[in-house]
């Protein structure tokens, strides 16, 4: 069935590449990686997208039980979208406004951080509140009491493909009539439990990643915050077009060879928005950098688009945000459409040669109507998100 189109009348993040959504945005289409040599204690030698700056702790008394450095992460997009989230708040009421947060891990880093002092002196934090710093719904409430937001909340969590699903969550409350608009997003930090437990499924890249390249070697963890403001109708920066959801469940860590999750995925976009494969102008792929993904994606890409279309990978740029990918990956498809301009896929040659799909080595200034954001997480859970001008 297809569905109408959604107005998304605000965005903001924040990642490896700036603070701020202007500086994030200047940064990618100058073609500026944000990936530098992690500082973190490991066994190992990699690159990571740690935030730009310091971050700020929470610091008002209602706030200071939710700090973390997710929650940190969150409060600076948050702060971009103070006056869009007061005005819907004005149009719609508070009460008819939904939350939907997509995170990987949560708080964990500050879970980690009282488990460092517990072996150190035998005692945990007297500020450490797991409920409000590590689990997922702190994050929510934290969102929430900051944006005045009293409509359904509630966080998702599907690995990497998280903050793709919110679109679909949003799409359903406001299509079902329970919200009138909907504040969706996601935030991830580092820590040490993503960049080991990566490192020992042994898809760590030593080097910056490489996506679709054919001397990949894996991907880089990355942190950062992306949110964005669907509302029923609004002045839209861009549209929601389609949601396409799939669950192949192949594997816990491994998709499908033959692509079916990440094809469902797509077509289902397509057939939400009643598009044709024709019709989409650019593709902003997951492409990890980890060898299964980005073959087994880039031969989807190839089956259902051809050959011609323009692909990126902005991991390259940021690494892999998990929780926070899909939605930061979805605003970058939003600002391509807003500017006519395709950022450059960065470090892809020379391209795998088991791939035939075009990855521009510089920026493309073009016409833009219809853009694609994939987000494929482990267990097969994937989400392809149609965005239009």
């Amino acid at each position: 069935m297809r569905h109408t189109p959604i107005p998304i009348t605000a965005f903001a993040l924040t990642n490896a590449l700036g603070s701020t959504t202007t500086e994030v945005l200047a940064a990618l289409f100058a073609g500026e990686t944000g990936l530098t040599a992690c500082r973190w204690p490991l066994p190992f030698e990699t690159f990571a997208g740690e935030a730009k700056g310091e971050l700020a702790p929470l610091t008002t008394p209602e706030e200071r039980a939710f700090d973390s450095r997710a929650a940190r992460l969150l409060a600076r997009a948050l702060d971009e979208l103070e006056s869009p989230i007061a005005q819907a708040r004005c149009r719609w009421g508070a009460a008819r406004i939904g939350l939907v947060l997509g995170t990987s891990t949560g708080g964990i880093a500050e879970t980690e951080r009282a488990f460092d002092a517990f072996r150190a002196t035998g005692a945990i934090p007297a500020d450490f509140d797991f409920e409000r710093q590590h689990a997922f719904g702190g994050l929510v409430e934290f969102a929430r009491q900051r944006t005045g937001i009293d409509g359904p909340a509630f966080a998702l969590s599907t690995a990497c493909s998280s903050s793709g699903k919110v679109f679909g969550s949003a799409q359903r409350l406001i299509e079902s009539g329970l919200c009138d608009a909907v504040l969706i997003g996601g935030a991830d930090s580092l820590c040490q439990t993503t960049l080991r437990g990566f490192g020992s499924l042994e898809v760590v890249s030593r080097m910056r990643c490489r996506p679709f390249c054919a001397d990949r070697e894996g991907l880089n963890i990355g942190e950062g915050a992306a949110l964005l403001l669907l509302e029923r109708e609004g002045l839209a920066r861009a549209h929601l077009l389609g949601v396409g959801e799939s669950s192949d469940a192949y594997h816990m860590s491994h998709p499908h060879p033959d692509g079916f999750g990440a094809l469902a995925a797509m077509r289902g976009a397509l057939a939400q928005a009643g598009r044709t494969p024709e019709e989409v102008d650019h593709i902003n792929a997951h492409g990890t950098g980890t060898q299964a993904n980005d073959l087994i994606e880039g031969r989807a890409i190839a089956a259902l688009f051809g050959a011609k279309i323009p692909v990126v990978s902005t991991k390259a740029y940021t690494g892999h945000l998990l929780g926070a990918g899909g939605a930061t990956e979805a605003i970058f498809a939003c600002a391509s459409l807003e500017a006519g301009r395709l950022p450059r896929a960065l470090d892809t040659q020379p391209l795998d040669p088991a791939l035939d799909i075009f990855l521009p080595e510089r920026a493309l200034d073009c016409p833009l109507k219809n853009v694609l954001s994939n987000s494929f997480a482990f267990g097969g859970s994937n989400v392809s998100v149609l965005l239009g001008k």
